[in-house]
């Protein structure tokens, strides 16, 4: 164990005993005004709740024990910021989430909040039956202090996949040793670059507040915030040579924008109305000022040369270098950081990004990414002058660039500042050959990270193994550069038990034992503990849960029913697995055992949604069974046989069809209804909802589609898709199929892009409520294994 870090928790445990953090009168803490959203869209103004329980944002005089804790870890220049720029947060933060978490039970709660001077982040939890006292370095770590102890003696929870707070007693148990923990790490990033498209493009305020929460809880303290980075490239050319209304049509629709900010496309799924550029200002805002509350730091998106078409001529004497095509899409050109007109862009951006959002310690930019084309631009130059743009701007500020395929390029770290750099390393957990960040990186400081999730997949697992063997053995290597967690999958709200897993890694000392820490998953998730929950975890760390980066992937398989047709298909998404990672058949033994659970512990939304995922991947994989028999059957021209399997595929399809649509969530309408929520015209709802629903499909044109592979890159298994465009394309398969064996002839191709172009226009109505009974659709499941 890192001597500070020894000398941090020894001082907790000390301050623990000696009960050196005394709690504070009850005063009650005011909310902030009411913030505006539903789940999918902006809604009208409503009055915020009022928190109770105590919190202080300085320390007493009892409390010169635990200040002298937080003072104590290690605050180098390239782990955690100096104090004067570490996020601090509000008074009354941490008692306001409570009560919107807990409001049953949060009187019972007093929360303190004590300065950080530089030291690791660190909570401690104390008290007595109905009166616990939780002090951390800030209201986020507060939180993240109160669900550890949740967790652990409360035997409660709350994931963004459901939550389990009904077996709580009316008088929160006591702790009879003081729960004390500090952070290994001070960078404890959170959500990837496409979170904002893959996750909900069009999540409002009611969405936002419960997810940035959920992080808290989880021991999150920097989160990517892309909301509202249009508006600020809008009003930056607006300076810059640009009208209004060409600039709305240059940026794409929210759906499409996490790729625009990469420099990977412009104005796809376009124009904005002047509206919804205000509508997302206003959202932004909130995201940002509730983060700040809470003490976490948004990371917003830097400059590093985007700009729309035509600059160097509106501009003259600019010089920008086309960047060619991604995906099929023409991509913006970049403006040459070495010139005048980059240093005067770039002055711009930050200052409008101030005057919308505020500063920030941390600014996320990568340079080059996905075959980004520097021309004769020299890669270290440009590094130079993009961060000394941004040190102009914010002289102390953090660079954090994505760790993936070849990004960060060895010069841009060569030539910058890196005790102010992080790198968000994407791959520790998928490529076997990543041994050594150090020497890839030359001593750059990097946070471990996981992409345990493509395109929103709806599939379970995660390669932990990888995680609790290599976290902690290059954390603690000599001369360790770790310095973070990143989590970073493609789409939240998935997979719950990673989440829960890969957060813990920073609070956690030594390596994680899994087989433990899965054993006692169960008993805060559903609870109470209970034998077949255990044995039904256990099958899941076995299977979706115990892969491994040695097969080159970090990602589970998609399933084959969202795939386009074809006999010889292995997956839907192109740069999906081509085969199950795990065994199916030991997969399947799990969801026996959790229809086993006791009823008592069925009533919570975590055991609901645990059950759904399980039967929703049970039948997903029956996919990968059938789809051989049913080629074997083509190529023998066993006509009878193929109509009989193909039955069996189409059954399997209702009833997968059939178990997501009894959860709310798993509604394709869901999706679509938010989008239309953010119109103000019926020609703007339909167009949001078209960008909405093309992510998931088709992804874009048909040059995207088809030759840039990105259909289906988004694939889910969610009613309206299964049962709608899924089964749209295998019926017209196996119709085709069985015509040229009664034919004799070949199957004719059929344009399967036309085809979801014609199901995107003319699509019949959605289910817009959930139907059936889980437990019965699941047992049904069961009985037909």
């Amino acid at each position: 164990m890192h001597i500070a870090r020894r000398r941090l928790l020894g001082a907790l445990a000390g301050a623990a005993a000696l009960g050196a953090v005394p709690g504070l009168p009850g005063a009650a803490a005011a909310a902030g005004p009411g913030l505006p959203g539903g789940p999918g869209g902006p809604s009208a103004d409503s009055g915020g709740s009022g928190a109770s329980g105590a919190s202080s944002a300085s320390a007493s005089a009892g409390s010169s024990a635990f200040e002298d804790v937080v003072s104590a870890g290690d605050a180098d220049a390239a782990g955690l910021p100096e104090a004067q720029d570490a996020a601090v947060g509000s008074a009354g933060a941490a008692a306001a989430a409570l009560a919107r978490l807990l409001p049953a039970h949060h009187r019972q709660v007093t929360f303190r909040t004590v300065p950080r001077k530089g030291g690791a982040d660190a909570f401690r939890v104390s008290g007595r039956e109905g009166a616990l006292e939780v002090s951390g370095t800030t209201p986020a770590v507060q939180l993240t202090g109160f669900h550890w102890y949740l967790r652990h003696v409360a035997h409660a929870h709350f994931s963004w996949n459901g939550a389990q707070t009904a077996a709580l007693p009316a008088r929160l148990p006591g702790v009879r040793t003081p729960v004390v923990k500090a952070a290994n790490v001070p960078h404890r990033f959170v959500l990837n670059d496409t979170n904002d498209g893959y996750t909900g493009p069009y999540n409002g305020w009611d969405y936002w507040q419960r997810e940035i929460d959920v992080l808290a809880l989880h021991g999150f303290n920097e989160v990517l915030v892309y909301a509202g980075a249009d508006a600020v490239y809008h009003r930056t050319f607006r300076e810059h040579g640009y009208g209004d209304a060409e600039l709305r049509a240059w940026l794409p629709g929210p759906a499409h924008q996490p790729w625009w900010l990469l420099q990977n496309m412009e104005g796809y799924g376009g124009p904005l109305s002047a509206g919804l550029l205000e509508r997302r200002t206003a959202l932004a805002r909130r995201i940002v000022g509730r983060l700040r509350e809470l003490g976490m730091t948004p990371v917003f998106p830097g400059y590093y040369g985007t700009v729309p078409p035509g600059f160097a001529r509106r501009n003259p004497g600019a010089r920008t270098v086309p960047q060619g095509t991604w995906g099929g899409f023409r991509r913006p050109d970049w403006l040459d950081p070495r010139t005048a007109h980059f240093r005067r862009v770039a002055a711009t951006f930050y200052r409008v990004q101030k005057e919308l959002y505020g500063a920030t310690s941390m600014y996320k930019m990568d340079l080059l990414h996905e075959g980004g084309k520097p021309g004769d631009v020299p890669v270290a130059d440009a590094a130079r002058a993009v961060e000394k743009a941004l040190r102009a701007a914010h002289p102390r500020a953090t660079w954090a660039i994505l760790g993936w395929q070849e990004n960060p390029r060895r010069a841009i770290l060569d030539a910058v500042d890196r005790r102010r750099m992080l790198v968000l390393d994407g791959v520790p957990d998928h490529y076997p050959k990543v041994t050594d960040r150090e020497d890839d990186w030359g001593g750059t400081p990097y946070a471990f990270g996981s992409i345990w999730n493509f395109g929103g997949h709806t599939a379970m697992g995660a390669n932990t193994r990888d995680w609790a063997r290599l976290y902690e053995d290059w954390r603690t290597k000599p001369g360790s550069a770790l310095k973070g967690i990143a989590l970073m999958p493609e789409a939240a709200d998935n997979n719950p038990a990673a989440l829960a897993l890969f957060s813990d890694l920073a609070w956690t000392d030594g390596r994680i034992d899994l087989e433990d820490w899965f054993a006692r998953w169960p008993r805060y998730r559903y609870g109470a503990a209970d034998p077949h929950a255990v044995r039904a975890w256990d099958v899941l760390r076995r299977t979706a849960y115990g892969t491994t980066r040695e097969d080159g992937w970090s990602e589970a398989a998609d399933g084959l029913f969202g795939a386009r047709p074809d006999l010889a298909v292995t997956h839907a998404a192109a740069w999906s697995p081509r085969q199950l990672r795990y065994d199916a058949a030991e997969f399947e033994a799990a969801l026996p055992e959790l229809l086993a659970v006791a009823p008592a512990l069925r009533g919570s939304s975590a055991y609901r949604y645990d059950l759904l995922d399980v039967t929703r991947q049970t039948v997903s994989n029956r996919s990968r069974l059938l789809l051989p028999r049913i080629k074997e059957a083509y190529e023998a021209g066993d006509r009878s046989r193929l109509r009989d399997l193909t039955a069996q595929w189409l059954d399997w399809m209702a009833l997968l069809e059939e178990t997501v649509a009894t959860d709310e969530r798993h509604l394709l309408s869901r999706w679509t209804s938010a989008a239309r929520a953010w119109g103000s015209t019926e020609a703007e709802r339909d167009r949001l909802e078209r960008d909405a629903l093309t992510l998931l499909t088709t992804w874009g044109p048909r040059p995207s589609a088809d030759a840039g592979k990105l259909h289906d890159y988004a694939n889910r298994e969610w009613s309206g898709l299964v049962g709608g465009l899924y089964r749209k394309r295998w019926t017209t398969y196996f119709k085709e199929l069985d015509a040229s064996l009664t034919a004799r002839r070949k199957p004719k191709p059929v344009d399967w892009y036309a085809l979801e172009e014609d199901w995107l226009r003319h699509r019949p109505a959605l289910r817009t409520r959930p139907a059936g009974d889980l437990l019965k659709v699941a047992r049904k499941v069961a009985r037909k294994l």
